[in-house]
């Protein structure tokens, strides 16, 4: 075996040596991935063992391409290869590039996964934002062991130099194996057939494609069998957020009897609903919570093992649970852009917050007429663009951000929640001294990376391993310690909130509506009464609860609500009279209790889907290969039962679809 190796010309030996240092370094962070992220409710070795084949096989495929390069510079060159000094630094160059690019990209990927739990996708690209970067750069700076990191990766890079070096004089050393024109062409063939198998990469008809991954349900298992890379590479689209005006008015109809819009008109594409006053109803104040990464399923009010909310317990149970709460899309600027327009935000790449074409919208929160009418965060507004959605669409509202308030800065995103709270305060008790009825949107962000939390008032406490039952935490879903106190710090602040609009004489007159932006990072859990978790509709159910001790009284709803509805739904409470010019609806309407559905949009196996899920019923069609699903909820939630109910299927399909296109041509047309 020694001698036939020998005989094979070195630079030939060179190409398969580097190809295997390519394969060995993917395999490495395949490992990584393995070890410290992987997550999944699959247990059956077998299962894991493919993903393990298919992740190796793609891994081969992208050592393969990416040494092309070098291999046609090697059998061009022969036995010039290491004589000339040109090649020998050109292929220094361009394999210190390659490998230092492709151990960024994988430490980049294994962090995003660590963040969001998908692999490396072109929506990474908005946080490249023109305006973002720095806010972006300091959260990675405050989250993560910047420093200690880019020392390993010296190390690391450093090593594989020196590897490279010493590889390169071992063959440049060796003596040149002479080949004739048939030997040669035979050696030059058969590299070439191994390079394209190994590409092709299947013994099939068709080649390896990635979707091959997604033998399971499990987004784990799919995420295993993936190479990050090469799935970003493949679904990388530069095509931008558009709408198809006949496919609008070809589902129009159907959106709009859901809608019970008041003038039905598919020329038009009339969208209005005409919403009485009630003179009858006190204008009491509105303040909307927005809750960072507070999913359904940690809270205490879905029954997470480890009852992290006491707070929003005791304010659910004493004023109005929405069980089936659902958001859009999962992202924070998604969210902040759906609730106060009513539209989801179904953009590919980017945010809808930073597309200068679709923040012109008709809103509700600007016919809050005689409202005084805020916006406030604790960072910059610059983040996302946010500040355009209110600036541009609000008239005369008040923003306060960062720069604005008298406490410090806590972190990357400005000032502590705790602080936050208490200077908001101080605001709605001056509006409310003043009898100035306001409508507020106070959103709050320490429940993200880099979880920093303060004392609060003295008496917040952060707990350790030690102090919590370990069998407990390890089913309610948490990923880390810090993770379940930033939760904590939430509740806790949720409590200071209401604590403060009690001692400054606001609460009898206010109406809190308290609803999160999308679930956090979670390992498997099964506690929910749905497997939302194999469904991948976990990451939209979020908690909601509205409390208001004066004039709301404790109730369960049921009915599946959704982030467009918030608006209307307030609106309504207090009596004032608007219109509706997008997809929300009023969360009271009784009329709807057996036909409302949310509107969803989620990653499952690494493919999305958007869909509608309602009291009994998921739809859900696969945005890229069109395939369509029916899950009964009822029954069995994870059957596709298509093929048994057509006729449900056939009306659900019109609706979803209705949905979606609406919502594309509405982003563009909803103009003021």
């Amino acid at each position: 075996m020694q001698y036939f190796w020998k005989n094979i010309p070195r630079y030939i030996r060179y190409v398969l040596v580097q190809t295997l240092y390519l394969f060995l370094l993917m395999v490495l962070f395949r490992l990584v991935f393995y070890l410290f992220f992987f997550k999944t409710t699959i247990t059956d070795n077998a299962t894991i063992a493919k993903a393990w084949y298919l992740g190796t096989k793609f891994d081969l495929r992208l050592a393969l391409i990416l040494v092309i390069p070098v291999a046609l510079t090697a059998v061009i060159a022969r036995n010039g290869f290491f004589t000339s000094k040109v090649i020998r630094k050109a292929v220094a160059i361009y394999l210190f590039i390659v490998f230092t690019a492709l151990t960024l990209l994988y430490i980049l990927d294994l962090g995003h996964y660590d963040y969001l739990g998908i692999r490396l996708d072109p929506s990474i690209l908005r946080f490249l934002a023109k305006g973002e970067r720095a806010d972006n750069a300091r959260m990675v700076w405050q989250s993560y062991p910047v420093v200690r990191g880019f020392l390993g990766l010296f190390v690391f890079l450093f090593l594989v130099f020196r590897l490279q070096r010493r590889t390169w004089n071992r063959f440049a050393a060796q003596p040149p194996v002479y080949l004739r024109n048939w030997p040669f062409t035979t050696y030059v063939t058969g590299l070439t057939l191994l390079v394209a198998a190994g590409i092709y990469g299947n013994f099939a008809y068709f080649p390896l494609r990635w979707s091959q991954a997604m033998f399971t349900r499990d987004n784990g298992v799919t995420s295993l069998g993936l190479n990050p890379l090469l799935y970003f590479a493949s679904n990388f689209s530069v095509q931008g957020d558009t709408y198809d005006i006949n496919r609008t008015k070809t589902y129009y109809p159907y959106v709009a009897n859901y809608l019970k819009v008041d003038k039905s008109d598919t020329e038009k594409l009339d969208f209005v609903r005409t919403v009485p006053g009630d003179d009858a109803k006190p204008r009491l104040n509105v303040v909307l919570v927005m809750l960072e990464s507070t999913g359904a399923a940690p809270t205490s009010m879905y029954g997470n093992p480890m009852q992290a909310t006491p707070n929003m317990q005791r304010l659910a149970d004493s004023g109005v649970l929405f069980k089936n709460f659902y958001v859009p899309a999962i992202s924070t600027a998604k969210t902040v852009f759906g609730v106060t327009t009513g539209l989801p935000d179904i953009t590919a790449v980017k945010t809808a917050s930073r597309h200068p074409k679709m923040l012109d919208q008709r809103i509700i929160m600007d016919q809050f007429k005689g409202y005084e009418k805020l916006y406030l965060l604790g960072g910059n507004t610059n983040w996302a663009n946010i500040r355009a959605v209110f600036t541009n669409n609000v008239e005369g509202i008040s923003i306060h951000e960062e720069g604005m308030y008298k406490s410090a800065k806590a972190d990357v995103w400005g000032i502590s929640d705790y602080d936050l709270i208490t200077e908001a305060s101080e605001i709605f008790k001056a509006n409310n001294d003043q009898k100035k009825p306001f409508v507020a949107f106070l959103q709050l962000a320490d429940n993200h990376p880099p979880y920093t939390t303060t004392s609060g008032a003295g008496d917040f406490k952060k707990v350790t391993e030690k102090d919590i039952d370990m069998e407990k935490f390890k089913k309610s879903g948490f990923v880390s310690i810090d993770q379940f106190n930033a939760l904590r710090y939430e509740d806790y602040n949720v409590g200071h909130l209401i604590d403060m609009a009690r001692k400054d004489g606001y609460l009898n007159n206010t109406v809190f509506m308290f609803f999160g932006d999308h679930n956090c990072i979670l390992n498997p859990y099964s506690f929910m009464p749905l497997p939302e978790y194999e469904l991948a509709t976990g990451g939209v159910h979020v908690t909601a609860f509205m409390y208001s001790p004066a004039h709301v009284k404790p109730q369960v709803v049921n009915t599946p609500g959704s982030l467009l509805d918030v608006y209307p739904t307030m609106a309504s409470l207090v009596g004032l009279p608007y219109k509706n010019y997008t997809l929300g609806l009023n969360l009271f309407d009784s009329t709807r209790t057996d036909s409302k559905y949310a509107f969803i949009t989620y990653l499952r196996n690494q493919q999305p889907y958007y869909g509608l899920i309602g009291d009994q019923y998921l739809y859900e069609i696969n945005l890229v290969t069109d395939a369509t699903a029916l899950y009964d909820l009822k029954g069995d939630p994870l059957k596709n039962i298509l093929a048994q109910q057509p006729d449900t299927a056939k009306n659900l399909d019109n609706l979803t679809r209705g949905f979606y296109e609406s919502t594309r041509y509405l982003m563009f047309n909803n103009k003021k």
